[in-house]
C-alpha cells in the first residue's frame, strides 16, 4: 500500500467548495492502493461555514493532522486574510514532521488556497517526495485583465503580483497536474513548457452517491420554501459574481418571454439562488437580484448570499421542482455542481458558455435543458431556453431520464481511480529517474 499525504487546508467540519474532491475521494483511496493521511487546519482558525454533519461522510480510522493558523483578527490589520498564508508556517512544520517520521510516496495538494501548494517544492527538495497539484480554479489568471468592465476583487493587484511569483516557482518542480478543466492544463503547459503533459489529467469533481445515502440520517430540513405551497420552485446553489451576469441575463430574458407567452405556467415560478457569495455576511454582495430587478423579474427571484450547510443544500436539491445551472462568461469555468444535481434526480435548465465542458456532459447523460452562449447570440440563446423551459414546465412534476451508464465516469469512485492512476504514473517515473 503506497502512502499519500493529502494537503487540504479546508476540511470537514468546514464546508468549503475546494475540499469536496478530497472528501469524496477518501472512501476509495485504499481500494486503489493508496493509504491517505490528511494535513489540514484546525476549524477554530477558519471563519468559513462549519457543518459538523460532513464528518459523517469520512471513512472510519482516517489519519488527520490539524494545525493552527495566525488569527485573522491579527493578520487583517496588515491586510492578510488568506487562510493558507496565515497557516503556512504551521503546515510546513507539520508536513516536515510527517514526511520525516514516515516514508510517503506522494504529496497531493487539493485546494484553491494556492499559497499552500508552494510547500510541495520545499518538501520535494528536502525529502525527495514528488507532488501533484489539483487546479480547481486558475491560480495566475488574466481574466480581469481581459475584462476591464468586470469588477475586480479587493486587493487584486497585490494578489496578482504575488501569484505571478508563486505559481511559476511551484510549477518549476511539479510532478503532476489535475485540473477540473482541460483549458487550465493547456494554459499551464503553454506557460511552463517543462511540465510533462503525460502526467496531467482533467478530472471534474466526482458525484458522491454516498452523500445522498447519508442524507436521511442527518435529519436536515428545508427552511427556504415549502414544496407543497402551490409554487414551482427552481433552485441554484453556488457562487454568483459579475462573470455570471451574462448567463443570468439570458435566463431572465427567457423568464420574461415565458411570462408573456405562457403566464399560466410561469407565474408560479420562484427561483432561489443560494450561497452566492463566499464572503462573511457583513461583506457579502448580492449579484443576482440586481440583474433580476433590471429585467423586471425581481418578484420571481430570491438571493441568499450565505452558504448553507452541505446536507441542507442536498435537501434543497431534492425538494426543488427543477434545478438551475448558470455558468461563467470565462470559457474555462467548469460547473462541478452538476454532479450532485444529477444525483438529486431533478430536471435541470442550464445556461453555459459554449466552450464549457458541463454542457456536453448534461446532454450526454440526458439530465436537462441546455442553452449556450458564446458570440453575440444571447437573444437566440434566450429564445431557445424559453422554448425548452416551457416544455419542461408543462411536464412537471417529472424526473429526468438519466443515462446512468453514461454517468458512471463522473462518479466519485471512478474519479478517484483516475486520480490514483496518475499518482501511480508519477511515482513510477520519479523512481525511474
Amino acid at each position: 500500500m503506497k502512502r499519500l499525504l493529502v494537503v487540504s487546508p479546508h476540511f470537514p467540519p468546514i464546508n468549503a467548495p475546494d475540499m469536496h474532491r478530497v472528501r469524496m475521494s477518501l472512501p476509495f483511496y485504499e481500494e486503489c492502493g493508496w493509504q491517505p493521511h490528511v494535513l489540514t487546519i484546525e476549524p477554530a482558525y477558519d471563519d468559513g461555514a462549519h457543518d459538523p454533519a460532513l464528518l459523517r461522510s469520512l471513512p472510519d480510522g482516517l489519519a488527520v493532522t490539524r494545525v493552527r493558523a495566525l488569527p485573522a483578527r491579527w493578520t487583517r490589520k496588515i491586510g492578510v486574510g488568506n487562510l493558507a498564508l496565515r497557516a503556512l508556517p504551521y503546515l510546513h512544520a507539520a508536513g516536515k514532521r510527517i514526511l520525516g517520521a514516515d516514508s510517503h510516496d506522494l504529496v497531493f495538494f487539493s485546494t484553491s488556497m494556492f499559497p499552500a501548494m508552494t510547500l510541495g517544492r520545499r518538501w520535494r527538495q528536502r525529502f525527495g517526495v514528488p507532488y501533484v497539484v489539483d487546479m480547481q480554479d486558475p491560480w495566475l489568471t488574466t481574466y480581469y485583465e481581459g475584462n476591464p468592465g468586470v469588477r475586480r476583487p479587493p486587493k487584486y493587484r497585490l494578489a496578482h503580483s504575488l501569484d505571478a511569483v508563486l505559481e511559476p516557482w511551484t510549477m518549476r518542480r511539479v510532478d503532476g497536474l489535475i485540473a477540473v478543466s482541460e483549458a487550465y492544463i493547456a494554459t499551464l503547459c503553454r506557460r511552463y513548457p517543462w511540465i510533462d503533459s503525460e502526467c496531467c489529467v482533467t478530472l471534474p469533481f466526482g458525484a458522491s452517491a454516498r452523500d445522498f445515502e447519508v442524507l436521511p440520517s442527518v435529519g436536515v430540513e428545508n427552511h427556504l420554501f415549502r414544496h407543497d405551497d402551490g409554487f414551482v420552485h427552481g433552485v441554484y446553489i453556488g457562487r454568483g459574481g459579475d462573470d455570471m451576469a451574462r448567463a443570468l441575463r439570458i435566463l431572465f430574458t427567457a423568464l420574461n418571454a415565458g411570462l408573456s407567452r405562457a403566464p399560466d405556467l410561469y407565474n408560479r415560478i420562484r427561483l432561489h439562488f443560494v450561497g452566492t457569495d463566499y464572503a462573511p455576511s457583513e461583506r457579502a454582495r448580492k449579484t443576482v437580484e440586481p440583474v433580476a430587478r433590471q429585467f423586471g423579474v425581481r418578484d420571481y427571484v430570491s438571493e441568499q448570499t450565505a452558504r448553507l450547510p452541505y446536507f441542507e443544500t442536498l435537501r434543497l436539491l431534492q425538494d426543488a421542482d427543477f434545478l438551475v445551472v448558470i455558468g461563467s462568461d470565462d470559457p474555462q469555468y467548469t460547473a462541478s455542481k452538476i454532479y450532485p444535481y444529477v444525483l438529486a434526480r431533478r430536471p435541470m435548465i442550464a445556461v453555459l458558455h459554449e466552450e464549457s465542458s458541463a454542457g456536453p456532459i448534461l446532454q450526454t447523460v440526458r439530465a436537462g435543458v441546455v442553452a449556450t452562449f458564446g458570440g453575440d447570440d444571447d437573444m437566440n440563446a434566450a429564445a431557445s431556453l424559453a422554448t425548452q423551459w416551457t416544455g419542461l414546465l408543462a411536464r412537471l412534476p417529472c424526473a429526468p431520464d438519466i443515462d446512468w451508464t453514461a454517468f458512471e465516469p463522473y462518479t466519485a469512485r471512478e474519479m478517484t481511480r483516475r486520480q490514483c492512476e496518475l499518482f501511480d504514473k508519477v511515482v513510477s517515473r520519479r523512481r525511474a529517474s
